[in-house]
């Protein structure tokens, strides 16, 4: 979605706050982001998105259900770009992150089980890989979300130039302040720690109850221009140019049927997690082993 400037296109859309909660704290209600966060990408092959991957999937939710594993994930599937899903799964630290790992090891019922999951899912994809991020909170407003009931992301990502840390922290300096005037504005900020991506990069998350949020994001525009103000607006597209690489937004769609939720999401808004989940209770995939 095109916004003021390249650099804004992912920044200008924050409304609804970011909906991904820890370990211990994904359930009903407003909650605070993970503090590491393992987000799976799979990319789907032509003709194989849709019911086919979802019934895939559905394995690894039935396998998880039956182990009754108490880490969870969400699954977002791509509205724009390549095809591909999300499973975005929290951790409090990285070493609960390994500790998980471990104990998926050692259940031999649930390893067969996924290992034959992983199977029939792998024929469905054309490439998949790993990024695990840790938490921003100075670069993160008013994060905090009922994610139980938001229906859409967007995942906006920025790529820092070598040596221009000071001009990214001062362009979100920037930013947060006008958008502070705007009561609905949120977001939660990721530095990738591991992963595909090259130099520092930043993954910002907006979470949407409704696509109308995202006409409603056109008009607040002016109010961002307002509180920017002419200089400030001639500032931050220095700082963009100078010390800023690619940007780009994608939009995601939450996926009931391929997110392992949390019991507390599901008795908060049954008609959408529950209906169209393919089990009473949700999975999948656990993460992989930690990162070397």
């Amino acid at each position: 979605m095109q916004r003021v400037t390249g650099l804004l296109l992912g920044m200008c859309v924050l409304l609804g706050g970011v909906g991904i909660t820890s370990a211990q704290e994904m359930s009903g209600g407003v909650v605070p982001p993970p503090k590491v966060l393992v987000i799976q990408r799979e990319f789907v092959k032509p003709g194989k998105a849709g019911m086919v991957h979802e019934k895939a999937e559905s394995a690894f939710v039935q396998a998880m259900a039956k182990a009754k594993w108490p880490s969870h994930y969400l699954a977002v599937t791509s509205l724009s770009g390549r095809s591909r899903v999300l499973f975005l799964t929290p951790y409090d630290s990285f070493e609960a992150w390994e500790k998980d790992a471990k104990a998926v090891e050692k259940n031999a019922a649930l390893s067969a089980a996924l290992d034959h999951a992983y199977l029939a899912d792998g024929e469905l994809l054309s490439d998949t890989d790993q990024t695990v991020a840790t938490y921003s909170e100075e670069f993160s407003l008013r994060p905090n979300v009922d994610i139980a009931h938001m229906r859409y992301f967007e995942v906006s990502l920025f790529h820092v130039k070598p040596g221009h840390r000071k001009d990214w922290a001062e362009i979100v300096k920037m930013v947060k302040a006008a958008y502070e005037k705007i009561p609905d504005a949120h977001w939660a900020t990721y530095e990738e720690a591991y992963g595909q991506f090259e130099g520092t990069t930043y993954l910002v998350f907006s979470a949407l109850k409704s696509a109308s949020e995202i006409d409603h994001s056109f008009t607040e525009e002016k109010d961002f221009l307002a509180a920017m103000g002419e200089d400030g607006m001639k500032r931050l597209s220095e700082l963009e140019s100078e010390g800023m690489g690619p940007s780009q937004t994608n939009l995601f769609a939450f996926s009931p049927s391929m997110s392992y939720a949390p019991e507390d999401w599901v008795k908060a808004d049954p008609e959408f997690w529950k209906a169209k989940m393919p089990m009473a209770a949700a999975a999948k995939k656990p993460m992989e082993k930690p990162a070397q």
